[in-house]
């Protein structure tokens, strides 16, 4: 988490320098990237060499974690629509639809809002989708001892959002058991899925 925080400091800094020309970055790029991201998730599921073993103990039924996750999270990002007068309830469900997930959903929310209403408001956008996800994150790692105890052992899994197969899944064995891991794989798994689609839905709102 930490060199995140460093390189979005790092981003800001070069940023209000001017030291490095917005010409400098070819067009384009970001999307380039992005495909790059995708690639690269699709390339860590299907090279883990428990994969089988972990279909296996998955059920249908545990899609129902990430559909609560997805509406928990699209619901309680509505009242910020409301008293954010300068974000549309559009921009505000785009943002909450990163699910921890910062680098894929800030860079396809600059590409795709950078036609329709300019580089300005995008980057304002990808900046507060990157903040809220990297919070999100955080949050779930600090509390990770204490959700299973007061909301039950899926709770952890939840909060992590679209981490919990990956940098949350140690964690979320530990305290909520090793027999909610394809749980916590699935939910990740559908939430990454999930992201370009809820967010491509939102900006283009």
């Amino acid at each position: 988490m930490l060199p995140v925080v460093v390189m979005f400091g790092l981003g800001c800094a070069l940023g209000l320098s001017h030291s490095v020309p917005v010409d400098a970055v070819p067009e384009g790029l970001g999307m380039i990237l992005l495909y790059v991201l995708v690639a690269q998730v699709g390339l860590s599921i299907g090279s883990d060499d428990s994969l089988k073993d972990i279909l296996r103990g998955m059920r249908p039924k545990m899609l129902l974690l990430p559909l609560a996750t997805v509406a928990g999270t699209l619901l309680f990002a509505v009242p910020a629509g409301w008293f954010i007068e300068e974000r549309s309830l559009p921009d505000c469900l785009a943002v909450s639809s990163g699910f921890a997930y910062y680098s894929l959903s800030s860079v396809l929310i600059t590409e795709l809002k950078s036609a329709s209403a300019g580089a300005q408001v995008a980057a304002e956008l990808a900046t507060l989708a990157l903040l809220t996800n990297v919070v999100r994150e955080i949050m779930a790692l600090l509390l990770v001892p204490v959700l299973p105890r007061i909301f039950g052992r899926m709770a952890p899994i939840s909060a992590a959002g679209a981490g919990s197969m990956d940098v949350m899944l140690p964690s979320i064995s530990r305290y909520s058991g090793n027999d909610m891991v394809p749980a916590a794989i699935m939910h990740g798994m559908t939430l990454e899925m999930a992201v370009p689609l809820l967010v491509t839905l939102f900006c283009s709102m």
